[in-house]
């Protein structure tokens, strides 16, 4: 049986940003691309596959670098920490990670895990015992006791779900080691927190404690990642060798010079707040949300562009696993924030997407369309480079090559029922007064 795919007639968009190559053939051999135009068709053996792409664009397959693989789709922290179990989490785990390959996903990074399953997960792929994207992934978050987005769901000390807790800065020495050890591709940290009565999200780490986790990290060949919403902990990260800033919600100018002056990355991962903003009544999701989060796309946009037009690498990632970026559904939408309000070109988007993500990847041979490099590649029905909608469309997907072989697209979308007590069950939407139901209140009639 042949290794071989032969990809003829299409218009390769190669990931770097360049003007799409109309009539450019592709050759892949295994888990490489062999040759591209006029020597892929000499190179290829009689027994090759060949995939008529005419009229149509090839492309590197997409990288979403903000996924969380084992949370599957789940509808709010009480669900996350207290409804599931390491067993059925990993089984739940294995159902959905086909769902992205489907969607034209063929790497994601993970950076928190439940029940520390990363890497287990990432291995279990990359053996073939169950299907999905090349990963890279973290193991548990490292938050202060102060805590991350669950507020007093998270302990004062120990873990829960996705969460590890440290208070010292041995802690965070000992835990950082500890997470290498288990795996981990990336350390993460949850650099700022909501605390109960105050708005938006504070910085909950200093300066020096991301420091400690950055160099402990470097000196183990280990990458630090950083959940940063609000502008000082996106200076203090990059200030402290965070390699890759997660959101860097309302970046100011110190903040974007500190990413500048330290090398680092950005993954803004408007698609939740894009998503909540625009769908979020669709879904019942909690009044006032919309005008906040249009507006922190707002204003973190402008300074985003600012950013890419100064060299920082810009990330795509969808933070699929929750239940307003279900797997499979949004890991293009971030190249259409990123076209509105970023003012990107889509194919400046679809580099964002692609050879950018390399970046999570930890790989340097991944994400473009160059000889010798990782056979992941689209087949895609239209012109993305002119309107990148066009890969938020499965239909559009003529072909999904990932690891140098064919992922099969005809198949049924996966489907399944709820497992017992995975889903808090709410009695209502709202209160049942007797006012509600029209009948006179405690203090009479109606109103």
């Amino acid at each position: 049986m042949t290794d071989e795919i032969l990809i003829t007639g299409g218009t390769l968009i190669d990931g770097s940003g360049s003007a799409p190559q109309p009539d450019t053939d592709v050759l892949t051999r295994g888990d490489a691309i062999a040759a591209i135009g006029a020597a892929a068709t000499a190179a290829a053996s009689a027994g090759a596959v060949r995939i008529d792409a005419t009229g149509k664009t090839v492309m590197p397959g997409l990288i979403d670098a903000h996924v969380h693989c084992t949370f599957d789709d789940v509808s709010s922290n009480d669900e996350l920490f207290f409804h599931r179990d390491p067993a059925t989490a990993a089984v739940v785990t294995g159902f959905n990670l086909p769902k992205l390959l489907l969607a034209g996903v063929t790497s994601m990074f993970d950076p928190d895990t439940l029940f520390e399953m990363g890497p287990a997960i990432r291995n279990a792929v990359d053996a073939g015992v169950i299907e999905g994207p090349r990963m890279t992934v973290g193991v548990q978050a490292l938050l202060t006791s102060v805590g991350g987005t669950a507020g007093k769901l998270i302990p004062d000390e120990g873990k829960v779900g996705y969460a590890r807790v440290v208070n010292t800065t041995d802690e965070m020495v000992v835990w950082t080691r500890r997470h290498i050890k288990a795996g981990a591709d990336w350390i993460k940290i949850h650099a700022t927190g909501r605390i109960p009565g105050k708005a938006g999200e504070l910085p909950v780490w200093t300066e020096d404690e991301l420091r400690v986790v950055c160099e402990t990290a470097h000196d183990l060949d280990t990458l630090v990642t950083a959940h940063c919403r609000d502008a000082t902990s996106t200076l203090r990260a990059a200030r402290a060798g965070v390699d890759l800033i997660l959101h860097g919600s309302f970046m100011d100018e110190s903040g974007l010079e500190a990413v500048v002056e330290a090398g680092a990355a950005l993954c803004p991962t408007f698609t939740f707040l894009a998503n909540l903003a625009d769908h979020g009544d669709a879904v019942g999701a909690g009044e006032g949300m919309t005008d906040i989060f249009r507006g922190e796309i707002e204003a973190t946009g402008e300074m985003m562009r600012r950013a890419f037009d100064a060299g920082v690498p810009i990330l795509c990632g969808s933070e699929s696993g929750f239940a307003l970026t279900p797997y499979g559904h949004w890991h293009a939408r971030e190249m259409e924030v990123f076209v509105d309000a970023l003012g990107l070109s889509p194919l400046d988007a679809i580099t964002c997407a692609t050879a950018n993500g390399a970046i999570a990847m930890r790989r340097t041979d991944i994400g473009q369309v160059i000889e010798g490099w990782a056979a992941d590649l689209l087949v895609v029905d239209g012109d993305p480079s002119t309107d990148v909608t066009i890969l938020a469309d499965r239909s559009k997907l003529s072909a999904v090559i990932s690891r140098g072989r064919s992922v099969e697209l005809e198949r049924p979308w996966p489907t399944r029922s709820s497992l017992p007590d995975e889903r808090v069950a709410s009695w209502a939407r709202d209160i049942l007064t007797r006012e509600r139901a029209g009948l006179p209140g405690p203090m009479g009639a109606p109103t």
